[in-house]
Parts: C-alpha cells; sequence; structure tokens
C-alpha cells in the first residue's frame, strides 16, 4: 500500500534555483520547477523564488505556477509588480529584508505570508512579535560570517518557540548532515540536523540539547531520530530555500527516510 509523503518533509524546501549559488537562467528553472510539482517527490516541493526584480519576464506557461516573491527592490513597488503578473502565477509568499516596520505596514496590502529576514539575537525576535511577520534567518552565504554556529542557531529557535513565532532558514542547506565543504572551509548546517533539533524545541528541549543536535555530524543517529518524528507536522520550522532539490532528495533516499512509495 502507497504511503503518504512524511507530514515532516511536507512543503520543506522551496525551490531558490534561480539564486546563488545555482544561479538557473529563468527559462531553465520554470520547466525544472514543474518537473519538481509533478514529481513523485512533489509534496516535499514549495513554491518558485523569484525575486521582484524578475517578475516581468516570468513566463508561467499554460499551467498554474506557484511562487514566493524575494523583494531585492522597493517593496512600495511589489504590489503593481505582482498585479501585472500573468494569471495562471500564484503568489504564495513574500521574503524581504526590508524595515520591519516598512514590511507590517504593506503586508496586509499584499494579503499573503510575509518573512521579515532579521539578524539573530532576542532583540529583533522581541521586534518581529508584534509585527504579524514570520523571522527568516541565513544560514549560510559566500563568507563564513554567514554562518552561524550551532548556540547560535538553537538561541534562536528557542527564542522563537518562547515567542509564538515560527521561522524560516535560506541559504547553505543543501545537504542532510552538518560537514564543512572542502572547496571553502565554511561549516555548513544540515537540514536534517535542523528537524531534529526544530522537533526537539517545539517539546521544549533546552538549548543545549538543540544546539548538540544542530552540531551533530553523526547521519545514523540524526535519520533514526527523525525517523521517530516524520508523522510530526513541522509546527515551528516553516522550511527552507535551496537552489538545489536533488540534492537533499538525493540525501534523504540514501538515508531511507523518503522514497519513492511516499507520496499522496
Amino acid at each position: 500500500m502507497v504511503g503518504p509523503m512524511p507530514a515532516m518533509l511536507r512543503d520543506l524546501i522551496d525551490d531558490a534555483a534561480l539564486f546563488p549559488p545555482g544561479n538557473a537562467p529563468l527559462e531553465t528553472a520554470v520547466p525544472a520547477h514543474r518537473g519538481y510539482r509533478q514529481s513523485w517527490y512533489a509534496d516535499m516541493v514549495g513554491p518558485l523564488l523569484i525575486p521582484q526584480s524578475r517578475l516581468a519576464d516570468l513566463e508561467p506557461g499554460r499551467a498554474e505556477l506557484r511562487v514566493g516573491v524575494i523583494v531585492d527592490g522597493d517593496p512600495d513597488r511589489v504590489a503593481d509588480a505582482v498585479a501585472a503578473l500573468d494569471p495562471q502565477v500564484t503568489v504564495t509568499h513574500y521574503e524581504s529584508r526590508a524595515a520591519l516596520d516598512h514590511l507590517a505596514a504593506l503586508a496586509p496590502a499584499w494579503g499573503r505570508p510575509v518573512f521579515a529576514e532579521i539578524p539573530f539575537g532576542d532583540e529583533a525576535l522581541d521586534a518581529v512579535r508584534p509585527t504579524g511577520l514570520t523571522p527568516k534567518f541565513r544560514t549560510g552565504g559566500l563568507a563564513a560570517e554567514f554562518f552561524p554556529e550551532p548556540a547560535t542557531l538553537a538561541a534562536a529557535m528557542a527564542g522563537c518557540r518562547r515567542r509564538g513565532l515560527k521561522f524560516k532558514l535560506t541559504a547553505g542547506l543543501h545537504h542532510a548532515v552538518r560537514h564543512t565543504d572542502p572547496a571553502t572551509g565554511f561549516h555548513h548546517h544540515g537540514f536534517l540536523n535542523v528537524l531534529v533539533a526544530a522537533a526537539d524545541a517545539e517539546q521544549n528541549a533546552p538549548v543545549e540539547d538543540l544546539t548538540a543536535a544542530l552540531a551533530s555530524t553523526d547521519a545514523a543517529d540524526l535519520a533514526a531520530r527523525a525517523r521517530r518524528a516524520l508523522h510530526r507536522t513541522r509546527d515551528l520550522w516553516t522550511g527552507f530555500g535551496s537552489c538545489s532539490i536533488d540534492e537533499p532528495l538525493h540525501d534523504l533516499q540514501t538515508l531511507d527516510l523518503l522514497s519513492r512509495g511516499d507520496r499522496a
């Protein structure tokens, strides 16, 4: 009997193919995304992320295309850019680094969830809490400074839990388990580490335990812990954007956490 996609993996990965380090051309990214949405693992894949600056160039084709808009320009011009989109395009959410008060003022008119990229720390969490926006944290990039230490990310998770906030992550999470990139020397977080730590955070685990889970490089242990929680929904972590869908998918299959039988 074919079972459903595990609840913990549903809508886990937004397709950030257009962004570094992938930088896929728009004319390649759209059909590739459509392929993901028609695959056996479609329920794991969220919307295609597209910069505000490239919305005018988007040609969705004949079927619906779900996109998340990354606000990389003037936030006051986003509504007009979205209004001009092809009717086949459905905007699921917005993501922005703009000032919180500005985003909070615009969010009602946008009519979709808004993820506000903020720095780590209690001050930023206290500032975002009353706005109705969802915090987004950067976990990678083109320099080592963009990769937070496990303790820093663990504190953010616990801080969101205490404040009743969900959170999203972006960048650096292409692989399941924490590792060091041999080309750059950067220490990448593993998305499986985050799954385990976030599940523990939902159960009020102490920050020290979350830090240990995020720092672990024991793939077998992390997979076993994740397997016990796959039936649970992600009530704290909304997911992450990745320029690669194939790499996370491969890791999940290798660790026996996902197979072709896992679909709705």
